[in-house]
């Protein structure tokens, strides 16, 4: 089921996450919040880190990951800790998928990986309470990646956590597999452009493997809320 928001500001965001982790806490006495990287959502983080809630309780990771060092420019890791992770915010734990890694893995290096992400996420309750997906204009949410190497893996895989190698963007990633993102109690699909909404229409009238983030939006046991601005 998809519930839509036309018109969404990072600020309204925040507001509805802010409130799905204040309930999370009441329920459970702890949250678990995932969030993606790149540009676009930098503008959330800052709304979203200003909100008032026990951030002490909440534990924040990564819906995916380039396999680049965290001091790299295209971390993720180092985005969320410069945009997300501070003020108020600065109180929630971090869980980092693995501590150095060298940007030209092999299949073998890339398992080893994914078996380290995967073993500190052990530690993590699931399903996990908050989730905050992008998309590509090639439909890719995640690093569900079209017909990359590693995507059926990551489609099937209970995981959590998958490697995969897109053949349309750089560094082999870390990813969250479908049915991770499938099971999160509170989903969220925030897109903003005409591309973006077009790829967004065509993905949501049927699941496609061509375009990744339908599996999501057509999945009939999945409710995504999609903010689109």
């Amino acid at each position: 089921m998809l519930t839509e928001h036309t018109g969404a500001a990072p600020e309204q965001i925040a507001q509805q996450l802010a409130q799905e982790l204040r309930s999370a806490i009441a329920a459970r006495g702890q949250a678990t919040l995932a969030v993606s990287g790149g540009k676009s959502p930098i503008a959330l983080f800052e709304q979203l880190r200003q909100q008032v809630l026990d951030w002490s309780q909440v534990t924040v990771l990564l819906v995916d990951e380039r396999c680049v060092p965290h001091d790299h420019a295209d971390s993720n890791t180092a985005l969320v800790r410069e945009h997300l992770l501070q003020g108020p915010a600065s109180a929630a734990s971090f869980a980092s998928l693995f501590d150095t890694v060298c940007t030209d893995l092999n299949d073998t290096a890339l398992l080893d990986l994914v078996a380290t992400a995967n073993h500190r996420l052990s530690a993590i309750p699931f399903p996990l309470d908050v989730v905050v997906l992008g998309m590509g204009e090639d439909g890719h949410t995640a690093s569900l990646f079209p017909a990359a190497p590693g995507l059926d893996h990551a489609l099937t895989s209970e995981g959590p956590m998958a490697g995969v190698r897109p053949t349309s963007a750089p560094h082999a990633r870390l990813t969250l597999t479908l049915p991770v993102l499938l099971a999160a109690r509170h989903l969220h699909l925030s897109i903003a452009g005409d591309a973006k909404r077009k790829v967004y229409e065509a993905a949501a009238k049927a699941a496609n493997p061509a375009l990744p983030i339908s599996l999501l939006l057509n999945h009939p046991a999945c409710t995504v809320q999609v903010w689109i601005a």
